[in-house]
C-alpha cells in the first residue's frame, strides 16, 4: 500500500487513572478508575489521518514485550502500513503516565522506551515509505537527531511536512523552520519556542509571526476552545472550536494533527482542512481515552452536516 500520510513518531501504552482532581506533590489520592490505552502521539496522529480518510503508514518502533505486539496490532486493525515499525530487541515499549480529573484537565508523563531507539537509518532503510506520501508528519516523542533527518529529507522529496513540536522542552535547532510547511503547536508550546505568552488571540499571533520569522513557512496556533489561529506571511484567519462537552482532551491535539494532514492529502485546502480538524478535535473530547477519543469520517461528516 502506498501512503498518503506517513508519521515518524511515538507508538505508547498510555497507562490511564481518573480522579476527583490531580494530586499536589507528595499526595496519594485514591483514583476512580485504571485502563491501558494503546497511544503514543505518532501513532495517535496516525490513527486519526486513517480514521479520517487517508491511506497511512507509521514509521517507529515498539519492545519486544506484550505492549509492543499490542500496539502493532491495534495500528494494523486501523488499516495502517507498519512495514517501518520495528521491533526492538531487548527493549520494554514506550508508555505514558496519564492522569485526568473531573474538569477533564491531565497531565502525563512519557517514558520513551523503545521510541528512544529510532535513528536516522530506520528512515533511510524504509524511506520508499517516504516517498510515495504526499504529506510528512512528524511529533518530538523519538530522537531529535530522527525528526530532523525526517524534515530534511521532507523538504529533499518536496513534500508537505508538518511538525507538531511536542512535547517541546526548549527552542527547535534554527535549521528546523525552513523545512517546515506547517508548524502546529499549542499555547504552551508557542510560548516555549517563541518565547512569548499565549493567553490570547492577539499573544497567539504574535508568537506565531515570531516563529514565521524563525523560517516556518505557516504556523497553525491550536488554542483548545478558543479554536485555531492560522498566520502565514499573507493572512492570519480565526477558526472558532465548535461546542461540545468536554469529557477528556487528551487526544485533541493529535486528533487535530492527523485529521488536518488526511485533509490535505485527500485534496482540501487549507481553511478546509482546519475546519475538518477542528470538528475531529472537538469530537474527540467528548470521549475518554487517546484513541478510542478519535472519531471516524463519518462522525465528523454527521457532525458538520447542516
Amino acid at each position: 500500500m502506498q501512503a498518503s500520510v506517513v508519521v515518524v513518531g511515538s507508538l505508547n501504552m498510555d497507562l490511564v487513572t481518573r480522579t476527583e482532581r490531580l494530586p499536589y506533590p507528595g499526595e496519594t489520592l485514591f483514583g476512580q478508575s485504571f485502563g491501558t490505552v494503546h497511544g503514543g502521539k505518532g501513532a495517535n496522529q496516525a490513527v486519526a489521518a486513517s480514521r479520517l480518510g487517508a491511506r497511512v503508514a507509521m514509521v517507529g518502533c515498539v519492545g519486544d514485550d506484550a505492549y509492543g505486539l499490542q500496539l502493532r496490532e491495534g495500528l494494523l486493525a486501523e488499516h495502517i502500513d507498519c512495514q517501518a515499525v520495528r521491533t526492538v530487541s531487548g527493549s520494554a515499549s514506550g508508555v505514558a503516565l496519564i492522569m485526568v480529573d473531573a474538569g477533564s484537565q491531565n497531565t502525563i508523563v512519557v517514558v520513551a522506551g523503545a521510541n528512544g531507539c529510532l535513528e536516522p537509518q530506520d528512515i533511510k532503510s524504509f524511506d520508499e515509505v517516504l516517498q510515495g506520501a504526499e504529506v510528512l508528519v512528524c511529533q518530538l516523542e523519538v530522537p531529535v537527531e530522527t525528526v530532523g533527518y525526517v524534515l530534511g529529507r521532507g523538504r529533499e522529496l518536496d513534500k508537505i511536512v508538518i511538525l507538531n513540536p511536542a512535547p517541546v522542552s526548549g527552542p527547535l535547532p534554527a535549521h528546523w523552520y525552513a523545512n517546515l510547511d506547517y508548524l502546529i503547536p499549542n499555547e504552551t508550546e508557542a510560548w516555549a519556542l517563541s518565547g512569548v505568552t499565549v493567553d490570547s488571540l492577539e499573544s497567539a499571533e504574535l508568537a506565531a509571526r515570531r516563529l514565521l520569522a524563525f523560517g516556518a513557512r505557516k504556523v497553525i496556533v491550536t488554542l483548545g476552545a478558543l479554536g485555531a489561529l492560522f498566520v502565514s506571511a499573507r493572512r492570519v484567519v480565526h477558526f472558532a472550536a465548535p461546542k461540545v462537552e468536554a469529557v477528556d482532551a487528551t487526544a485533541a491535539g493529535d486528533t487535530f494533527v492527523g485529521a488536518f494532514s488526511a485533509a490535505l492529502a485527500s485534496g482540501k485546502d487549507e481553511d478546509e482542512a482546519i475546519r475538518f480538524a477542528q470538528v475531529a478535535a472537538a469530537l474527540s473530547v467528548t470521549r475518554a481515552g487517546a484513541q478510542p477519543s478519535i472519531p471516524l469520517l463519518r462522525d465528523v461528516q454527521d457532525f458538520a452536516a447542516p
